[in-house]
């Protein structure tokens, strides 16, 4: 059973350490990801995982990032972390997403790359297996690991989107952008990584801070702004 969504979700992702987790924590975010590409600069070892998991259980969601993952390997860190999501960020095919959520039991996110509205067309075969659609930059060609890589994509080119999808925004987000981020793209949560780290894989607690206040007052300002029309 597809568990309740929150009206907005905030998720930090690539925490590392507990006091950033804990500033995360603190700020009240509904999502916190933990990072499992080796070649990330935000990659957690086993043992991290688990002191993390441990500290946000209860107080958010504990989203797992793995990239290609076989459904059997993705049922392996499933049964020892036991987080709540696993998110998709590699080439999973639909097909293959169905498969990881029979294997695991779990939701899960499914990441695009959007560069151009052309790519916006992958979004209906993903819709019928993915529990949630998380839209994100295109990494660059060259890149060694998946994700936006602190560069946003034009937000523009989803307003071709049907108004019913709801989907989480990343890509290039900060505490500066998120609020033209939510204005323009009216999504149902935003997820940040390197947009709250003062170099790569080094989370800043007050970065932390001010994208959840910024991303907080857009959300309840937009939700207004949907009630008026």
């Amino acid at each position: 059973m597809e568990r309740p969504v929150p009206p907005f979700a905030i998720k930090i992702c690539g925490l590392s350490t507990p006091q950033t987790l804990d500033a995360a924590l603190t700020a009240g975010v509904e999502m916190i990801g933990l990072v499992f590409h080796p070649r990330s600069p935000r990659f957690v070892s086993d043992i991290q995982a688990l002191e993390l998991a441990a500290m946000a259980r209860g107080r958010a969601e504990i989203v797992a990032l793995i990239v290609d993952h076989e459904p059997d390997e993705a049922r392996h860190l499933v049964e020892w972390l036991r987080p709540d999501w696993l998110q998709l960020h590699g080439q999973e095919t639909p097909e293959r997403v169905g498969a990881i959520k029979d294997a695991t039991g779990l939701c899960v996110m499914k990441a695009l790359g959007i560069a151009t509205q052309h790519d916006l067309a992958a979004i209906a075969s993903y819709q019928e297996v993915a529990d949630r659609i998380l839209l994100d930059a295109k990494a660059p060609k060259d890149a060694a690991y998946p994700g936006g890589h602190g560069r946003p994509f034009d937000w523009s080119i989803l307003a071709a989107l049907d108004p019913a999808l709801r989907f989480m925004l990343s890509g290039g987000l900060d505490p500066a952008n998120v609020a033209q981020a939510i204005t323009v793209t009216r999504p149902s949560g935003v997820d940040v990584s390197s947009g709250v780290e003062s170099a790569p894989g080094v989370k800043d607690i007050d970065r932390i801070t001010d994208f959840v206040v910024a991303a907080r007052a857009a959300a309840a300002a937009a939700t207004q702004e949907a009630g008026r029309t």
